[in-house]
């Protein structure tokens, strides 16, 4: 099946994102409430993944392996992914709209963060792991990426404990749209 990809990205454009209901059908989502992952100081994480990072066990890549990426993050037990929205991340993967962003251990995909990005905006999916500390790792590595890049947004779209431990905060809805607009106008290259 083909999807209109255009009027995808304009509708994550607008700050809405997709998720699949309980019956598999997909809809578009707003929230008055925004989770962002933030680019400036406010961004943290414990001492004891300093040293993880620090002994460079973990090596990071982007689209090493998109699919396993995201199959990862639609494996558990409720998710909002299904076969649907992996077929759209593909098409949006193929029109260089989508990106994973994976921690691997050797030979092995620890885990990784997938997300949308449109000028300046990361719109971060879903993230998943394989052996411990690999997302984690993966969040660090692209906040680091995504501040050399000038990007103005990492969205999380909804707050979590795993996110809150590296400083997430939430935004309303006035918030969030100014700072997606500027965005927006920003050209960022991912890759």
């Amino acid at each position: 099946m083909q999807y209109d990809i255009a009027a995808i990205i304009q509708g994550y454009a607008q700050g809405y994102f997709l998720m699949a209901d309980d019956s598999n059908g997909l809809e578009w989502y707003s929230s008055r409430d925004r989770t962002l992952i933030p680019l400036d100081d406010r961004f943290c994480y414990p001492k004891s993944l300093r040293r993880v990072i620090n002994q460079e066990r973990f090596s990071v890549a982007i689209n090493r392996d998109f699919k396993a990426v995201v199959l990862g993050c639609a494996n558990r037990e409720t998710t909002w992914i299904s076969p649907e929205l992996e077929d759209i991340y593909w098409e949006l993967y193929q029109a260089g709209w989508a990106y994973s962003f994976e921690t691997w251990l050797g030979d092995e995909l620890a885990g990784g963060i997938l997300g949308i990005v449109i000028g300046g905006a990361f719109i971060g999916e879903s993230m998943f792991y394989r052996i411990p500390e690999g997302s984690k790792v993966a969040m660090v590595k692209l906040v680091e990426r995504l501040r050399e890049r000038k990007f103005v947004l990492f969205d999380g779209q909804m707050m979590n404990p795993h996110l809150e431990r590296f400083g997430a905060y939430r935004v309303d809805d006035d918030e969030y749209q100014a700072l997606l607009n500027q965005a927006l106008q920003r050209k960022c290259y991912f890759l």
